[in-house]
């Protein structure tokens, strides 16, 4: 995919194309696009629930839903109501709305607009920050009598699951109908005003089509919840509320405050030019966790790991200027830390705690450096520093999972604790045990960002960094992707020996391996896995096998291209005509996705063949952090305030 960097002038800085090109994708996401089954919309509420379905109003996955609400901030997610059957009534004929869908248009919220013979209907629909309910918010300009009725399909079950035997007790409270279920303590509350309720109960049998090709569960009854009606004439607007929180609402009052929550987040971009969707995407990963904040890695199915969490912290958090949430997230972290690990994930039904990872602990040291660099906040590197120190004291003496300094300063490991960590059974897919690249190139980072910032000026750290990098160059004679087994296999993990702050190898290194991973892994959307010469590659995420096989064997993940872009721009130089073409060439074909998938999002990840169809979640932390970091700090290079501080005493 290597090209020609293009040929510089002044009317063609990287600046103003950067802000070309976003403008052209905001304008056409605002102006609307059309609506299919294969893209997807999401908003969220920061305490891990979400609303989501098709453009076409449909649900295709069990994870879909207009309420799915977090019981548990920011895990337990159950589905309450799956959707709104809405049909609007002219004259003696009946329009389903789904059936009459103009556009679809995403800016500060996601909107439907609908045209039913002379009628139009503006849909927007928001979920009020820091609670679980759904408002929609309709607007309908119309010169005739009409009626708008809807069917609310009520559910009550987790995520994950489907068909529960369920039954509900209906009761009417003023201007709003309760439902409550038989497993769940939660009360489902629609507020409608202006609307006459009438108790026509039934069942809805429904199959989730992109569950059934998963090979998911993908059967699931719904309750159909009596129907609601408001009658019109001439221009109107109303709102319907859907919650399981215990407070009056104020829709109007809550539509405007969400919007300017909303508008103050894009104020607060370091750079303009960082796409207004992305900035709004980067805020729904951000949730509470306690009283802490956190950060989910993908919706709709994930929850708060640790090792997504510090790899999008600085694109998230740190290019956006939300210091203070980004302090939270690193105290949130280091508050579980454990003989010198940070968690992996927290698990959604139960909450549990996880540490099966090595490379969270390194990332969480190298994440307090982003961090400084941006505020030069030392209170708070004093505050850490124990914790800090004893990630590094604990890999030298030796922790859980076989995490161990070796004799050689090189970080030894068992089996399944890097990234590419899926497990079948008891077997893992991608073991890379002992010694993986990427591992090595984040211990060799961290003992040099822990020798910058020691308070005592021991030197330690660095004798081992040195010592570590004398070993791990003595070996690595070819491009490994795990040093001790001289596995050759090209993978993208080798591209963190060049991309982070502190390298072990040379220019001359970096650029062998930058083109190796160009010329063999590069493709539109990120990096591919595995190389297709390969015989485990798999080029589609979905086949006659289980996915998981392909997860790391091929299938391409866009967040890998920020360290890529960084690395290249690393070795060659910041020249603006190097990040024209990293621009051109590497980041604006993804940024045009924006309008694909997920709405103005990005997904987890796409198949390694063309034509790179989007799979995984469909909007993933890493995959929105990644691009808006290296957007901002390599591409347009705004680089942080601090960074120069730090470096000049770093050597």
């Amino acid at each position: 995919m290597h090209q020609e960097p293009l040929k510089y002038t002044e009317k063609y800085s990287i600046d103003k194309e950067v802000c070309r090109v976003v403008d052209e994708i905001t304008s056409r996401l605002i102006s609307g696009i059309q609506p299919t089954n294969y893209r997807e919309f999401i908003d969220t509420n920061g305490i891990g629930g979400y609303v989501s379905l098709t453009l076409l109003n449909e649900l295709t996955r069990k994870f879909h839903g207009l309420l799915v609400a977090s019981i548990k901030p920011p895990t337990n997610r159950w589905v309450f109501v799956s959707n709104l059957e809405e049909v609007i009534h002219l004259d003696d004929r009946d329009y389903r709305l789904s059936e009459n869908i103009e556009i679809f248009r995403q800016h500060l919220f996601p909107e439907h607009v609908y045209r039913v013979e002379d009628i139009t209907i503006n849909r927007k629909i928001f979920m009020p920050y820091g609670e679980n309910t759904t408002i929609l918010r309709y607007e309908i300009k119309s010169d005739r009598e009409f009626s708008l009725s809807f069917t609310p399909l009520i559910n009550s079950r987790h995520f994950y699951d489907t068909k529960e035997n369920l039954s509900f007790s209906i009761a009417k409270e003023g201007q709003e109908i309760r439902y409550k279920p038989n497993n769940n303590e939660s009360v489902i509350r629609i507020i409608a005003p202006l609307s006459s309720f009438s108790q026509d109960t039934g069942w809805r049998e429904i199959e989730y089509e992109v569950d059934r090709m998963r090979g998911d569960s993908f059967s699931d009854s719904l309750f159909a919840g009596g129907e609601f009606k408001i009658e019109g004439k001439d221009n109107m607007a109303f709102y319907i509320v859907l919650t399981v929180e215990h407070r009056d609402y104020d829709p109007v009052y809550e539509f405007e405050k969400e919007m300017r929550r909303r508008e103050v987040l894009l104020d607060k971009r370091v750079v303009s030019h960082l796409p207004l969707h992305l900035t709004l995407a980067s805020d729904s990963f951000i949730v509470r966790r306690n009283e802490l904040k956190s950060i989910i890695a993908g919706y709709h199915w994930f929850g708060d790991w640790g090792r997504d969490s510090l790899i999008s912290l600085p694109g998230l958090l740190l290019v956006t200027r939300r210091y203070e949430e980004a302090k939270e997230i690193l105290l949130n972290l280091v508050r579980y830390e454990n003989n010198g690990l940070i968690p992996n994930a927290f698990i959604d039904r139960s909450g549990d705690v996880i540490y099966n990872t090595v490379d969270a602990p390194l990332w969480f040291i190298d994440r307090v450096y982003q961090y400084l660099k941006y505020t030069n906040d030392m209170d708070f590197l004093m505050h850490i520093w124990e914790k800090m120190a004893s990630v590094v004291d604990n890999y030298i003496k030796g922790t859980y999972y076989g995490i161990k300094m070796d004799d050689d300063y090189l970080l030894s490991h068992d089996a399944g604790l890097t990234w590419m960590d899926v497990k079948l059974g008891d077997n893992f897919i991608t073991p890379r045990a002992r010694k993986a690249v990427e591992i090595q190139a984040l211990w060799y980072n961290a003992l040099r960002i822990m020798d910058l910032l020691s308070p005592d000026g021991e030197g330690k750290y660095r004798e081992i960094a040195d010592l570590a990098k004398e070993n791990f160059l003595s070996e690595y004679d070819r491009q490994y992707d795990v040093l001790d087994t001289k596995d050759c296999s090209c993978r993208p993990n080798k591209i963190f020996l060049v991309a982070l702050d502190f390298s072990m190898v040379d220019n001359t290194m970096g650029e062998k391996i930058i083109m190796d991973v160009e010329e063999r892994l590069l493709t539109p959307y990120g990096l591919r896995t595995l190389d297709m010469e390969n015989p485990l590659y798999k080029g589609k995420y979905l086949g006659e096998f289980n996915k998981d096989i392909a997860y790391h064997n091929g299938t391409v993940w866009p967040w890998l291209i920020g360290y890529f872009v960084r690395a290249f721009l690393k070795v060659k130089g910041y020249d603006e005509r190097l990040r024209i073409h990293a621009f051109e060439n590497y980041l604006k074909t993804l940024l045009s996705n924006l309008g694909e998938g997920c709405i103005g999002s990005i997904n987890e990840i796409f198949d390694g063949d063309e034509p790179y169809t989007p799979r995984g979640c469909i909007s993933q932390a890493w995959s929105v952090a990644e691009i808006l970091r290296t957007l901002a700090e390599d591409i347009l290079y705004i680089r942080p305030p601090y960074e120069k501080h730090f470096l000049n005493n770093a050597f």
